[in-house]
């Protein structure tokens, strides 16, 4: 079933979805201190591709730094990924058969304003990467 939801997100959103984070990533990745933003853009866009039998969990061994970089990420670069998945999801939501993706959308938007101290883990384990 996660195949067949992931193949019908990725014809819908999901790889205009990683374009944008690709974009993000190549654009940040252009300085040294930008990089991992970059690598980080392409981590959360490889998610936004395939994303279900995926979700996100803190890190604990993520700190300050971590909140420092999603505070220059939101600035550079998380708050028009954000608005990307709110246009998209609204988009789908107006149909009942996307619906559910409309909804995927949204629950991207909180790893898209603050991706760093996440992991992306399979949703049979989520306490792996603990």
């Amino acid at each position: 079933m996660k195949t067949i939801l992931n193949v019908i997100w990725l014809v819908l959103s999901g790889f205009w979805l990683f374009l944008g984070y690709l974009a993000a990533g190549l654009i940040l990745c252009i300085t040294i201190i930008g990089i991992p933003f970059g690598l980080a853009a392409f981590r959360i866009g490889i998610y936004a591709l395939w994303p279900f039998g995926y979700t996100t969990t803190d890190r604990r061994d993520s700190g300050a730094p971590s909140l420092v970089g999603n505070v220059l990420w939101l600035i550079l670069a998380g708050w028009w990924l954000a608005l990307g998945h709110i246009v998209t999801g609204l988009a789908l939501c107006l149909t009942i058969i996307g619906i559910p993706f409309g909804v995927a959308n949204f629950k991207l938007i909180p790893v898209s304003l603050m991706p760093l101290g996440r992991e992306i883990v399979p949703t049979d384990q989520p306490f792996a990467a603990r």
